[in-house]
């Protein structure tokens, strides 16, 4: 079994700041890739910010400067520390990892259950 557990959302004022943590457990072999998306209300899901194995980092243009993805890869978490926040940033945040579990064929797709970031004043 494989989890992915995030925290550190909540309610904010504009201008704020947020550190979410994913942390993934359980029968893991590897993780690849790790990303951040968020769903606001009536919207698609759509990806923040990703990072790979080795660090390199990708950035929605809607957060690029203002938010930034970092991982520990002893620990098997992701963060994504967010600045500047702004009410369109509204959403929930849901973590994504790409894991080889123990004894796997093969790399697949496990999310988080989503955490609520909600800035408002």
């Amino acid at each position: 079994q494989v989890q992915l557990v995030e925290s550190g959302g909540g309610l904010v004022q504009p201008g704020g700041s947020l550190r979410l943590s994913c942390a993934a457990s359980g029968s893991i072999f590897s993780i690849n890739d790790m990303a951040w998306y968020r769903q606001a209300p009536g919207k698609q899901r759509e990806l923040v910010a990703s990072i790979t194995s080795g660090g390199t980092t990708n950035y929605a243009d809607s957060v690029r400067g203002r938010f930034t993805i970092s991982r520990d890869n002893a620990k098997n978490t992701v963060y994504l520390q967010a600045n500047s926040l702004k009410p369109e940033d509204t959403a929930i945040y849901y973590c994504n990892a790409k894991i080889l579990p123990n004894r796997g064929r093969g790399f697949r797709d496990y999310w988080g259950q989503g955490t609520q970031v909600t800035v408002s004043s």
